[in-house]
């Protein structure tokens, strides 16, 4: 995972041709402006301690605070940590709301440890971060095993080292503690609503369209449950475990409450593996789970007609290129997985304003936001005559460059 910024490497060296970038341009799209790497001591259940490690990087604050989730992982290194606070500030712009770009993860299994470790790990990390952070500075927000409850804590420890009433400091905490509505189906639901745009724009039905998932998380979950919904074939799905598929169609509901049990793998139909999922013959491929799944290796196998990027970066810049060869429509990750952010902004919104917006008022946000969005790629895809994470890249960092000239960052 630490070459995963060799991505992002790749994507701005190819839109800074198309965009003709300076160098001096380049640069500043491509650098972060602040890394933090910080230590701070755990006190286990069984009084033994651990020094655990932790990361936060503020990619880029012209457009607004920086914002993005923190990860509770074993995996978790500054490569990752640095690509995805780019795609956060790059997925900012693109649906155009006042934020930068941020990332933070700590380095620990949280599967391996107890509810009282994963508290002192949240309050700890803020200890050692807060001075960073701030509801006007950088905003974070849950990620991979972080919880709203693990936010709760957070911005319960804040708010006893600054001594202030900071409701807007974190996103993604319980209704009870100034969460959102929506807040929990929001990326799916947002990546649900450009599919539905992209199927309008190309006269498809997204009656029985076949759709595959790969990954069962709350993202996975909820996109499965919310295309069946909408009429939609969910033909497959899997997690860490493996895969079903039933080409008639699975019974989704069932398979959400086996799911709760485990894993999906004991549901009652074919059992197949990840790598097999990814190359089904549907409609819509799904990868909801973890970076690099398709990659040149498999790309060639992939006979989806569109794949709709729920997780960060699932695709491989190579086999991206053998994707758009073969004519695979990719909504990409920076567009299709945005909704999560943008109900965070609605979240923080209501916090700052002391309001709570209704379920419907905020699906109706959603709504215009990401169809807008969607929009303004197609059109930009069309202008440059590529493809749409091409295109999403030069609409976002069109506008992060503006902003930057607007307050004066020139050579």
């Amino acid at each position: 995972m630490s070459e995963i910024f060799d991505n992002v490497t790749s994507y701005v060296n190819k839109v800074s041709g198309i965009m003709k970038l300076s160098p001096f341009e380049k640069e500043l799209i491509h650098t972060p402006n602040r890394v933090i790497q910080v230590s701070f001591p755990l006190e286990m259940d069984d009084n033994s301690k651990r020094v655990i490690t932790a990361y936060r990087v503020q990619f880029n604050n012209a457009r607004g605070p920086y914002k993005g989730g923190i990860r509770f992982h074993h995996h978790v290194n500054m490569g990752e940590v640095k690509a995805l606070a780019f795609w956060m500030a790059i997925k900012c712009a693109v649906v155009d709301i006042p934020f930068g770009g941020g990332k933070g993860g700590v380095v620990i299994n949280p599967k391996e440890l107890s509810h009282g470790e994963i508290e002192r790990i949240s309050r700890g990390f803020m200890r050692a971060m807060h001075q960073f952070l701030g509801p006007d500075v950088d905003i974070p927000a849950p990620d991979v095993y972080t919880t709203s409850q693990v936010m709760d804590w957070m911005r319960d420890e804040y708010e006893k080292i600054t001594k202030t009433s900071s409701p807007a400091v974190i996103t993604g905490k319980s209704l009870k503690n100034g969460g959102s509505l929506v807040r929990d189906v929001s990326t799916a639901l947002g990546g649900a609503m450009v599919l539905r745009e992209l199927m309008a724009e190309k006269k498809l039905t997204m009656k029985d369209a076949s759709v595959a998932v790969q990954g069962f998380g709350n993202a996975g979950q909820n996109m499965a449950k919310i295309l069946d919904s909408w009429g939609c074939k969910v033909v497959a799905v899997s997690d860490s475990k493996g895969g079903i598929y039933n080409k008639a169609g699975l019974d989704i509901g069932a398979v959400i409450r086996e799911k709760e049990k485990g894993t999906v793998t004991t549901f009652d139909a074919e059992s197949i593996s990840n790598e097999y999922l990814l190359e089904l013959d549907v409609d819509v491929l799904v990868p909801a789970a973890l970076a690099d799944v398709i990659t040149g290796k498999n790309a060639s196998g992939i006979k989806a007609k569109v794949v709709l990027e729920l997780a960060n970066g699932p695709t491989s810049p190579e086999a991206d290129r053998i994707l758009s060869k073969a004519g695979v429509i990719i909504l990409p990750d920076v567009l299709a997985n945005a909704g999560g952010v943008t109900v965070s902004y609605f979240e923080w919104k209501q916090n700052k304003l002391g309001k709570s917006w209704s379920e419907e008022k905020i699906t109706e946000e959603l709504d215009k936001t990401m169809k807008s969005a969607f929009k303004s790629v197609s059109s930009m895809a069309m202008t440059h005559d590529t493809d749409f994470r091409t295109a999403a890249y030069i609409l976002a960092i069109g506008r992060i460059l503006e902003a930057e000239k607007s307050k004066g960052s020139e050579p």
